[in-house]
């Protein structure tokens, strides 16, 4: 967290602390989310239902309104207009109780230069009410980080280690975490995105930003995509790629004539081009019908390629464009 942040998180427990049940709750509520910085909206009108125990992506590029969104959800900023609900906490009136129930990793994350990495975290966990340090322990252990060395003398990765050990360590029902492998190499990263997938085992909620799609396809059940401030699209992400384009390569035998204004004139074929006695098609749905037309006229080789997260976000943006 920033130096001048409260610290934000749970105290250490069950998932579910006594007298603060989300059974039956979403963690994540906003109805009519807004901010706006003069005639800016670097938010407009975000509803949003995350479900308790799943791992929310949220996507979109610089200036879309990620970071306002989070900050908002955590009370470091008021919103102009609307509402939203945190572990069924009222993000304004509840900040100081909501603090001490969700793990919080900002994308700018910053501590005090001149305490040492274990200094820092037993800090943070006497506020939080007392930490295990057995927790605290393996974490360091598992993200290869020295706690003995001084915040100042860390490497941005090192740093970065530092941001999700504090949000994670009291084992917090709900982690919020903006661009959390941002500096890290990619064994950290992978090691990051299985810790992701323990909490959840468990039963806890996390909201990931990030820009590394690859990451959230990896780990995410549902994402939202942000554009401009507002909010693009929701979706489970299985129904999500279910619904992407697959892109499809068939390579003719020698002589055999490629039927490309049949393949061209089928309803799931979105895109061809011709590359000597390849086609390459851009496919939605159900391959059948293609593989029908396509087969009589003598396949070589047909390659399929499943479009990735990535893809699927930049078609909504230029979808969102037109």
């Amino acid at each position: 967290m920033n130096d001048t942040e409260p610290p934000t998180s749970t105290a250490p427990g069950s998932v579910q602390p006594a007298g603060h049940s989300v059974v039956g709750r979403s963690a994540i509520s906003t109805s009519g989310l807004s901010k706006r910085y003069g005639s800016l909206d670097a938010l407009k009108d975000l509803d949003l239902e995350v479900p308790v125990g799943t791992v929310f992506g949220f996507l979109g590029p610089n200036g879309a309104g990620k970071s306002t969104t989070i900050r908002l959800l955590m009370g470091l900023l008021r919103p102009s207009a609307g509402s939203a609900t945190v572990l069924g906490l009222d993000i304004v009136h509840d900040r100081r109780a909501l603090h001490l129930r969700v793990g919080y990793l900002p994308g700018d994350f910053a501590a005090y230069r001149h305490l040492r990495s274990q200094q820092y975290l037993d800090q943070l966990a006497t506020l939080r009410g007392g930490v295990d340090g057995h927790e605290v322990a393996a974490l360091a252990e598992r993200f290869g980080l020295d706690l003995g060395r001084r915040v100042g003398e860390l490497s941005r990765g090192n740093r970065q280690k530092l941001g999700i050990i504090q949000a994670v360590m009291h084992r917090p029902e709900l982690m919020v975490f903006d661009e959390p492998t941002s500096g890290l190499d990619p064994l950290m990263q992978r090691e990051f995105l299985e810790l992701v997938r323990e909490r959840r085992q468990e039963g806890r909620t996390v909201f990931l930003s990030s820009h590394a799609l690859t990451e959230v396809e990896e780990v995410a059940d549902r994402v939202a995509i942000v554009r401009e401030g507002r909010l693009v699209m929701t979706s489970d992400v299985m129904t999500l790629k279910a619904r992407a384009r697959r892109r499809i390569e068939l390579t003719f035998a020698d002589g055999a004539v490629a039927p490309v204004e049949q393949l061209a004139g089928l309803a799931s074929v979105a895109e061809v081009e011709v590359v000597g006695r390849t086609v390459r098609l851009e496919v939605e749905g159900s391959m059948a019908e293609l593989l029908r037309v396509a087969a009589p006229w003598g396949i070589d080789r047909v390659i399929s390629n499943e479009m990735d997260l990535e893809d699927v976000f930049l078609r909504y943006y230029d979808e969102e464009e037109r």
